[in-house]
């Protein structure tokens, strides 16, 4: 790899950021351009080619916000209830292009460990976000809400052993937020000679 590629590469990882759907303008994302993102997805790391990710995409944001606002409305009794939550669920891709449900859908092979699948579906996800910024789009990966709740699983017709491993709210935005990181790197890596 040259000098160039490194480089494109490493300001793509550097310059990704996650961006609320909030702070999304509106303005709509082709299609050809999230089907090059699950193109990217497919690409990531699986241990005996398992293939374990899976999307389901929404065109129209607010279609699933609706469905997802009313899961977590049927999912909590009414002492827990809260319409803040609610509210915020049913317009949380107001001014959001496209919403992809990633979700993680067992191998077949028992001699892989479940952590590898959700380990494979998270590089998956992170390509699409990688991808999105080299495309200049937006990017928020959100296990909120009702989205690890047992009833999510039932409205995505998984199996016990499959996962639903969040959603991606892509669009465009006019401003994306300063990256920082709270540990210094050298206070991560020890190494060993």
């Amino acid at each position: 790899m040259d000098s160039a590629t490194f480089s494109a590469i490493s300001n793509t990882i550097k310059t990704r950021r996650s961006v609320k759907p909030a702070m999304m303008n509106g303005h709509k994302v082709p299609n050809g351009h999230i089907a090059a993102l699950l193109e990217l997805a497919d690409w990531a790391p699986t241990h005996g080619f398992t293939e374990p990710w899976r999307f389901v995409v929404y065109e129209n944001p607010a279609n699933f916000c609706k469905q997802h606002a009313e899961i977590y409305k049927q999912g909590v009794d009414a002492d827990n209830f809260n319409e803040t939550t609610y509210n915020n669920l049913q317009h949380q891709g107001d001014k959001v292009s496209h919403v992809i449900i990633a979700t993680m859908k067992r191998g077949d092979l028992p001699k892989i460990p479940p952590f590898e699948e959700i380990a494979a579906v998270s590089s998956a996800i992170q390509n699409i976000l990688l991808g999105a910024t080299a495309l200049n789009m937006a990017s928020f990966w959100s296990t909120g809400g009702a989205i690890l709740k047992p009833a999510m699983k039932e409205f995505l017709q998984l199996r016990e052993e499959d996962n639903v491993l969040g959603v991606l709210y892509l669009g465009y935005a006019d401003q994306f937020p300063e990256g920082k990181r709270n540990t210094p790197l050298v206070e991560k890596i020890k190494w060993v000679k």
